[in-house]
C-alpha cells in the first residue's frame, strides 16, 4: 500500500494555506506555484476539501481559500479521506472475500491492523503540528519533532 498524490499533494497543500493563510484567503494559484502543484489538480482536492468542511472559499477578486477551523483542530487523516484516498492495504478492501465471495486470504488479518496503525497515525498528527514543523525548517533548524494530538509532548513513533 502507498499514499498516491492525491492525498500527498491534499496535505502539501493544506500546509502550505495554513503556513499563508491568516486574514486573507489565499489562492490556489499561489499554492500552486510554490508548490509545483497542477492549478486544475488543485482545483479538484480544494473542491473534495471544501465540501467536507476543511476550507472554505471567497470568490471574486481577493478570493481564495482558508482554513474552515483552527489547524490544530484538523487532522491529516481528515485530509488524506476527504480527497477520497483510499488508506486500504488490504485486497479487497477490506471485505474479506479476498479469494471468492466467503473467502479471505491468510494474511487478511495483518493487512487490516496495518490499516488501523495508519489510520491511528494519521488522526494523531494534526495540521498545526506541520505548519511548526515547517516552519522550523524554513527559519533552519534541522530537527523537528512531531507530538502526538492528545498528548502535546509526547513525540510520535
Amino acid at each position: 500500500m502507498r499514499l498516491t498524490t492525491k492525498g500527498r499533494f491534499a496535505v502539501t497543500a493544506m500546509v502550505d494555506l495554513a503556513t499563508r493563510g491568516g486574514k486573507s484567503p489565499v489562492t490556489l494559484s499561489s499554492i500552486s506555484d510554490r508548490q509545483s502543484i497542477s492549478l486544475s489538480y488543485l482545483e479538484q482536492l480544494f473542491g473534495k476539501l471544501r465540501r467536507n468542511n476543511i476550507v472554505e472559499s471567497v470568490r471574486g477578486p481577493g478570493g481564495g481559500y482558508y482554513l474552515a477551523r483552527s489547524a490544530s483542530k484538523i487532522s491529516i487523516a481528515e485530509i488524506v479521506l476527504a480527497v477520497d484516498e483510499p488508506l486500504d492495504a488490504t485486497k479487497c478492501g477490506g471485505m474479506g472475500n479476498c479469494h471468492g465471495e466467503e473467502k479471505q486470504c491468510i494474511t487478511h488479518d495483518l493487512w487490516m491492523g496495518l490499516n488501523e496503525k495508519i489510520l491511528d497515525y494519521l488522526e494523531s498528527v494534526n495540521l498545526q503540528q506541520l505548519v511548526d514543523s515547517a516552519n522550523k525548517q524554513m527559519a533552519g533548524e534541522s530537527t523537528i519533532v512531531l507530538t502526538k494530538m492528545n498528548k502535546p509532548n509526547a513525540p510520535l513513533m
